[in-house]
């Protein structure tokens, strides 16, 4: 009788494994870069009114133009009865600035159109300051028989309140405020259109007038 060949059985495959730790790792890269696009990512664009408060609140007060002004003055005096006169001519250089006060400014001046992505600003009127009188380039020219010192100073203090009265009445005339509110208008721009673009809203169009214009033609915007 022959011997039987006895074959050995097949080894057994090996357990499964579980697809468990593959799972908890993507879960795990997953939320790292979901917690990485938070910390990093772009920021949706918040509120642009607050955004542009923030930058007027920056500069509080803001000088737009500058007038350098050169007012002729004269003043007379009379001494003796009348019978000494004297004259003075005065010619004082001068400089007035515009500024506005930023620090006026409120949400009710500020309107925010978000489809057309159109800021429009109301600026408050702009200030003039005290005529800043530059008397060490002043030329006099003194008129009379005989000027005592005292009558000399005299003319003098009258002719640099006659100067700064001249300044302020110069600075106000129509052609300087033009000029003054149109460099305003685009300083406002100017400053605003970056901050709002580093804010996230793209191209924005800011539109600027003084209390007491018309606004634009553009069409009405809507606060958010």
């Amino acid at each position: 009788m022959d011997q039987a060949h006895l074959t050995p059985p097949p080894p057994a495959p090996p357990p499964p494994r579980s697809a468990l730790p593959w799972i908890l790792l993507l879960l795990a890269l997953a939320l790292a870069a979901w917690a990485s696009w938070r910390a990093f990512g772009p920021a949706a664009p918040g509120d642009p009114l607050a955004t542009t408060l923030t930058a007027f609140e920056r500069q509080n007060k803001l000088t737009v133009f500058s007038a350098q002004l050169s007012p002729v003055v004269a003043s007379d005096d009379e001494s003796v009865f009348g019978l000494l006169k004297s004259r003075q001519i005065a010619v004082i250089p001068a400089r007035v600035d515009y500024t506005i006060d930023l620090s006026t400014m409120a949400r009710d001046r500020l309107t925010w159109n978000a489809e057309a992505r159109r800021l429009d600003v109301q600026l408050p009127p702009l200030a003039l300051s005290r005529p800043n009188l530059d008397e060490g380039r002043a030329q006099y020219l003194s008129e009379g028989v005989w000027i005592s010192r005292s009558t000399q100073n005299k003319l003098t203090r009258d002719n640099t309140r006659l100067a700064e009265q001249e300044a302020a009445k110069q600075a106000a005339n129509p052609v300087l405020m033009g000029l003054a509110r149109a460099a305003a208008k685009d300083a406002i721009r100017q400053n605003l259109t970056i901050p709002l673009e580093v804010a996230g809203f793209g191209e924005v169009t800011v539109a600027v007038r003084f209390d007491g214009e018309e606004p634009s033609s553009t069409p009405s915007s809507s606060t958010p």
